[in-house]
């Protein structure tokens, strides 16, 4: 036989064992993106409605998100309780569900029980509300994000500046269809989660984007005391956000008002690693 025939025909034998094998995943490469949002507002809230036709934009989507609103849940999961899921059934062209549980337990669920494969992105909101600064603590948006992180899936929280049910998401909506373009071709770090923020106010008057640090502050919180009908006494959690430290360039609270979108970079692992050394010290 020639040997240019040959080696023709080994190539081609190469090629075909190359495209079947697993390694090469040929399959998969031709597979949309699927992408899994979820919220803290509950599942009819305005915001994911508006995140999740911009999620279509990117792949297959499929929404897990609570039955009612979860807004202050953070991390929690629910133990000693079942869990109920249903389905939406007026979904439009996508896997809608609602979950008895938490932002958490909906990110849980949907990778257990509902998705047949690991998704390659879960985005969370668009929040109602602020989630800057010490808000990302207790946020049930960003604890669906910081879920999803922990299972190796890029993953992030979206929130808007204004708590109205009717807000304009207008200006999110073009800004997270950005962010998350660049989430997908540029990926997220494992363990890491992106938390954006973005200002009130009319598009045409945002700045950008800002990637930035979280801002050094806490909410000082009061008690407004009531009486019931049934003379039981009752309080609202009130209270106002305090910033502890000059008002710096870096900071997602400068830029948002500033009219910067604010982009910050949160890691799971929560030592404190200025510190670690001196404990060291104590010679336990």
């Amino acid at each position: 036989m020639d040997l240019h025939l040959r080696y023709k025909i080994n190539c081609e034998k190469h090629i075909l064992w190359y495209l079947c094998t697993s390694k090469f995943q040929f399959i998969k490469m031709n597979e949309k993106r699927l992408i899994l949002v979820t919220n803290d507002d509950g599942y009819q809230a305005k915001g994911i409605k508006y995140l999740t036709e911009i999620a279509k934009e990117f792949g297959d989507v499929v929404v897990v998100a609570p039955e009612r609103g979860q807004s202050g849940m953070s991390h929690s999961v629910s133990l000693g309780i079942p869990l109920f899921l249903n389905k939406v059934e007026n979904a439009n062209e996508h896997k809608s569900f609602f979950c008895s549980g938490t932002p958490a337990d909906c990110v849980k669920i949907a990778m257990h029980k509902i998705l047949d494969r690991k998704p390659d992105l879960i985005i969370s909101g668009i929040n109602h509300g602020s989630n800057a600064s010490v808000s990302a603590i207790y946020s049930g948006t960003i604890g669906a994000a910081r879920e999803g992180s922990l299972n190796g899936v890029p993953s992030i929280g979206f929130s808007l500046l204004d708590h109205a049910y009717d807000a304009d998401f207008d200006a999110s909506a073009y800004y997270c269809r950005i962010i998350i373009q660049k989430a997908l071709e540029n990926g997220i770090p494992d363990k890491t989660c992106l938390n954006v923020n973005v200002p009130n106010v009319p598009i045409n008057e945002i700045k950008g984007i800002k990637i930035c640090r979280q801002t050094q502050g806490k909410w000082i919180e009061e008690f407004d005391q009531r009486t019931s009908p049934h003379k039981r006494d009752y309080y609202w959690l009130t209270g106002q956000f305090a910033n502890f430290e000059p008002l710096a360039e870096d900071t997602d609270e400068w830029a948002l008002q500033n009219n910067f979108v604010s982009v910050v970079p949160l890691d799971v692992d929560l030592t404190s690693y200025t510190i670690l050394d001196e404990l060291k010290k104590w010679n336990f």
